[in-house]
């Protein structure tokens, strides 16, 4: 309703907070322009009487009167009938916030409007004497009175007409009972989480089929019921794929883990739609359910997806200070021959210059000893004959110079990945590697034959900013003499994670990580260089240089026989783009073929920053070692990257 004694001047005002959100809410500068002869800027004067910021910010994104501040109508209509606007849309915040005996005021060009607007004539008339002058004054102002609260919440089954049952509908799950503020948005919200509650139960047509509040103005109360209607309960039916073009939808189909009958869910489906899209060729994928249930009781279901465009091309440039320079460059076809096989061809090439990437004080003519580089081809034919089983391969020359070793090695491999569901797989194949890596050790010419064995397990929500769930990666690779290894040795490597949110909004989240690696089988200056397990860096130990954590010749680190690294981090949200995530990392590389606690582990602690966005977490960590000792060559450590560390 109109708020027309404020507008008479013979009422006080008590304090009141006016909006000024430097484009914080809007659509950027909510400045109006100067007066023009084209348009009719305008001045806004918008004074919530006695509310909270929250309420104040709920209102202001409701007003078009104050996002469009700087876009001004072409005439005096044109800006009183937004102002009109401004009336239900105000009034609709003020319910949804609790706020049902509010009262609402407009003038333009001191001229009241209500709602409905009978006659605005007379602010037509009187916003048009002021084109080309000054800005046409607009005063809202609003008094949102008590807050209403909630006295009676009931929540009937339309089959009986009487209340759920706690163990059909638990009282968590509605959230909203008596003395809670009777706020509009908070009972669409319980409404959203019982049908998605009965949902979750398989069934699909849940629905709420009434809702009835009463409002008492005098007591400042309201009584709530609501009628839901479950539905029967229901499995998943025949799946449909359509919009596949180029791609065989019998690939899609082998991602689809779910058989008729099984039961239906929300979080089905959306397991689903995660696994299809783990298929390069494809861009989108959208799940329809059916409208009706089929002669056994299950719901069909249409899998729309849409294709990306096959070819993909892209280079990079990149400096660091431990690694020198370097380039890399890569294409990729998404979908060789239809089935969608990915082909991706990569190249680099790398310099590193002595002492870290620093050129000698003496000496700055390029030294092709240090130049390096790889090239790489592989191949994934996914989804053999329509099963879950993809076919691996890749291919890498190489020549590495690290500040440790220096390493040329022809390598490729060849394997069968067989996908158990979209968490978990295991991975078997061949490999053949030979290669040269020569250190402060010495030189060791090798070749290795292997039986590469891997499970995969992952449960995360997101890849890039993990909140629940956990990872896990486990492998070992017998390199055994009769198959032609002149290194016999088993490589064994595991790193676990795992993610707690401790809130529902994930803005509270404990990360933590574990990684062993060994080596059984050869002496350490027998094994390969490039082979040797090390810690340091920025995937590792943070605070310390890049593979500088392993036994030492002669003050060099050689690297080890076994690896231990760990990481716990919290990271935390302070806003809805930014976080802080302290941390503390541990680790090292061991002589002995296992982990020997009676070593020295270096320790690390350290403040990260995340920036939000819509492709993952801006990651800025500083880190520095818990200990000094000698050797260290550094105190502090920064790190920049995409995604979270791990």
């Amino acid at each position: 309703m109109l708020l027309a004694g404020l507008l008479s001047g013979g009422l006080s005002i008590p304090p009141a907070i006016a909006f000024d959100f430097f484009g914080l809410f809007g659509g950027g500068d909510e400045t109006p322009p100067p007066p023009n002869a084209e348009t009719l800027p305008y001045s806004l004067d918008f004074t919530v009487v006695g509310a909270d910021k929250t309420l104040v910010q709920n209102l202001k994104d409701a007003s078009t009167l104050q996002r469009l501040t700087s876009d001004p109508p072409p005439d005096a209509e044109s800006l009183v009938r937004r102002a009109e606007a401004d009336l239900p849309r105000l009034n609709d915040a003020l319910w949804g916030a609790g706020y049902y005996n509010a009262r609402i005021a407009i003038t333009v060009a001191g001229m009241p409007l209500s709602l409905p607007a009978s006659r605005p004539e007379a602010a037509i008339r009187a916003a048009t004497a002021y084109r080309a002058r000054a800005l046409v004054p607009v005063q809202v102002i609003v008094d949102p009175g008590p807050q209403f609260v909630l006295r009676n919440v009931a929540v009937l089954d339309a089959r009986t007409g009487r209340p759920f049952m706690p163990d059909e509908l638990p009282p968590r799950i509605v959230k909203i009972e008596p003395g809670d503020p009777a706020r509009a948005a908070d009972i669409v919200a319980a409404q959203a989480r019982i049908v998605d509650h009965f949902r979750a139960q398989s069934r699909p047509f849940a629905k709420v089929t009434g809702q009835n509040p009463v409002v008492t103005h005098p007591a400042q109360v309201m009584d709530i019921s609501l009628t839901l209607d479950p539905g029967p309960r229901a499995g998943i039916g025949d799946i449909a794929v359509r919009g596949a073009e180029n791609v065989d939808p019998a690939v899609v189909r082998s991602f689809i883990y779910t058989e008729p009958g099984d039961p239906y869910s929300p979080a089905a489906l959306a397991s689903m739609r995660k696994s299809i899209l783990s298929i390069e060729a494809l861009s989108s994928v959208r799940i329809r359910e059916g409208e009706t249930l089929d002669a056994y009781g299950n719901l069909p279901l249409f899998v729309d997806i849409t294709e990306r465009q096959p070819r993909v091309i892209g280079a990079s440039v990149q400096y660091s200070t431990t690694d020198g320079p370097a380039v890399r460059a890569y294409w990729a076809h998404r979908n060789l021959f239809g089935g969608a096989e990915r082909l991706r061809l990569e190249g680099s090439l790398f310099y590193l210059t002595e002492d870290g990437g620093r050129p000698e004080e003496d000496d700055d003519d390029f030294d092709w000893d240090d130049l390096g580089g790889r090239f790489r081809a592989s191949f994934l034919k996914p989804a053999l004959w329509g099963t879950r089983n993809d076919f691996l391969a890749d291919a890498l020359v190489e020549r590495d110079r690290t500040e440790g070793y220096t390493s040329r090695l022809v390598n490729g491999t060849a394997g069968i990945r067989h996908r158990f569901s979209e968490t978990f797989s295991i991975q078997g194949g061949i490999e053949y590697e030979k290669g040269q890596a020569s250190d402060i050790l010495g030189q060791v010419d090798y070749t290795l034959v292997g039986l590469p064995l891997s499970v995969t397990y992952d449960s995360t929500d997101n890849t890039l900013d993990p909140t629940r769930g956990m990872k896990l990666l486990a492998s070992v690779t017998p390199y055994p003499d009769f198959l032609g290894s002149s290194v016999p040795m088993t490589i064994a490597r595991g790193t676990a994670s795992a993610y707690w949110s401790i809130d529902e909004e994930s803005r509270y989240v404990l990360a933590g990580r574990l990684g062993l690696g060994s080596i059984i089988g050869p002496d350490l200056e027998e094994i390969p260089a490039n082979r040797r397990f090390f810690a340091g860096g920025g995937g590792s130990v943070r605070g310390f240089g890049y593979r500088s954590l392993s036994p030492t010749f002669l003050g060099e680190p050689i690297g080890g026989r076994s690896l231990l690294e760990a990481s716990v981090e919290a990271r935390i949200k302070v806003t809805d783009t930014i976080g802080i995530v302290p941390f503390v990392d541990a680790g090292t590389a061991f002589e002995s073929s296992y982990p020997d606690f009676d070593e020295s582990i270096r320790v690390s602690a350290g403040l990260g920053l995340r920036y939000y966005t819509a492709i993952g977490p801006i990651r800025l960590d500083v880190a520095t070692p818990i200990r000094r000792e000698q050797g260290d060559d550094r105190s502090f450590a920064i790190y920049v990257g995409i995604g979270q560390a791990f």
